[in-house]
């Protein structure tokens, strides 16, 4: 037995409400946690969270390879085919998969030209997590939101080489998480520069 709606104001926050029997009420607004009790009648729970797009999208994997032939060998002999025709001397490759997910490739030299963390510690950034957002703006949006949560930022938000606007997160087990909109091909720009330090 219960109640539910949900409301998005212009603040860019979502108000969820649930009307329940007993139990414990939790109120998220930004980083506080204040959590109500109640031990008897009707409770409502009010559930903030922060709206900034809609879900990201898991699409892609990235790996900084020491070795681009014999990662594209492993790769191509588990049957996972190139997309790009560089062969193995190139610094990226991608790897599509039937699903539309995406297995890159790097190598030192690229890796350096677009994840900062790397640059400073190699040794922990090894694999990247990449998530898709509609918009450049919510590339912006998501890494404030999440740096503003405690999480580390790996990689500022920056207009990449590629056209695409890009960031890094680190996730609460150090993981790197890509924040990548949709590429632009407008935005290219060669010879790529290194992306700013965070």
């Amino acid at each position: 037995m219960g109640l539910s709606t949900s409301a998005a104001g212009s603040d860019g926050i979502a108000t969820r409400l649930v009307a329940r029997q007993c139990g414990e009420v939790t109120i998220t607004s930004g980083s506080p946690l204040r959590r109500l009790q109640w031990v008897a009648g009707f409770v409502l729970s009010v559930r903030l969270r922060y709206v900034s797009d809609s879900p990201p999208d898991l699409h892609m994997l990235n790996l900084v390879v020491g070795d681009m032939s014999a990662s594209l060998d492993f790769y191509c002999r588990l049957g996972v085919v190139p997309t790009d025709r560089e062969g193995p001397a190139a610094a990226h490759m991608e790897l599509k998969l039937p699903g539309g997910f995406s297995l890159e490739l790097d190598t030192a030299e690229s890796a350096r030209l677009w994840h900062a963390a790397w640059r400073a510690d190699p040794a922990r950034a090894g694999v990247v997590i990449g998530f898709s957002l509609r918009t450049r703006q919510a590339v912006d949006q998501r890494y404030a939101e999440l740096t503003s949560a405690g999480y580390v930022g790996r990689q500022p938000p920056f207009d990449a080489f590629w056209g695409a606007r890009y960031a890094i997160v680190a996730d609460p087990d150090g993981n790197d998480v890509g924040l990548m909109s949709p590429i632009d091909e407008s935005r290219r720009t060669w010879p790529p520069v290194e992306s700013p330090a965070p």
